[in-house]
């Protein structure tokens, strides 16, 4: 398999600034593509770490509220005016908060659907006209293990992750005929950010409830990144509307 498997494709991650997101972006630079990292942050770390990589091309940051439905729509038309399509969408924004659900208050609840439904909303509308007129296109959405798990304190996370793939699964029904697979990938423990001030203090709660994991260490960005460039290669273009669960073991999916 080539190491330009995504040469000259056009790729935007959202929240690429660090962890996941940051291998995700890297890996398609590694692979030939030209990327556009999406997030709240500069993302200097990431650009810095791209601009190291031997033949990448120079990778650009769009600071971003996906949230934001007029940022996400100029975002997307300045992506389109300099490099003249979109290939791969990675929908990897998202919010983390444990919350026991007695302290869960509305505001909470509705920020967590803020940024995890409507901003997956908000970037799919926008690419989708444009995949669409190329007929070709790859949408890849980070959801959670913690969905199969039922995992506790996390009420409004899990739900919003659930929702994704509901997501997946109709909007892959709508626009399979125009070359555009949608699929979802479950997340295990290295897209958690520990919020801050958060109530729980004896660490996170999933590092002491989930089970062992079949695969006896750590889960790395890379791991996921790896799974996300296959689902956007000409080598899963049969694949559309799935959910991967990629978490070392802990849920059996």
């Amino acid at each position: 398999m080539s190491e330009l498997k995504h040469n000259g494709k056009v790729v935007i991650v959202s929240g690429a600034a660090m962890g996941n997101g940051k291998a995700i972006a890297e890996l398609f630079a590694k692979q030939g593509a030209q990327v556009i990292i999406v997030d709240l942050d500069e993302a200097k770390e990431t650009l810095s770490a791209i601009d190291t990589l031997d033949g990448a091309k120079k990778a650009i940051s769009v600071q971003t509220d996906i949230t934001d439905e007029s940022q996400v729509n100029a975002l997307i038309a300045k992506v389109k005016k300099e490099f003249g399509k979109i290939d791969i969408l990675v929908n990897n924004a998202g919010l983390y908060e444990e919350e026991p659900f007695d302290l869960l208050n509305f505001k909470k609840w509705k920020k967590m659907m803020e940024v995890n439904l409507d901003g997956l909303f908000l970037m799919s509308k926008a690419v989708i006209p444009h995949m669409k007129s190329q007929n070709f296109g790859r949408i890849i959405n980070m959801s959670s293990n913690t969905i199969w798990l039922g995992t506790p304190y996390l009420v409004h996370y899990v739900t919003s992750k659930m929702g994704i793939i509901g997501f997946t699964r109709a909007l892959a029904s709508e626009v399979g005929q125009f070359g555009i697979t949608v699929n979802a990938i479950t997340v295990g423990l290295t897209a958690i950010q520990r919020p801050a001030g958060s109530r729980l203090t004896q660490g996170s709660i999933l590092e002491h409830l989930l089970p062992p994991q079949a695969i006896h260490r750590a889960e790395t960005p890379e791991d996921l990144a790896n799974i996300v460039s296959f689902l956007a290669s000409d080598e899963s273009a049969i694949i559309t509307g799935q959910t991967i669960n990629v978490d070392g073991g802990v849920a059996r999916h």
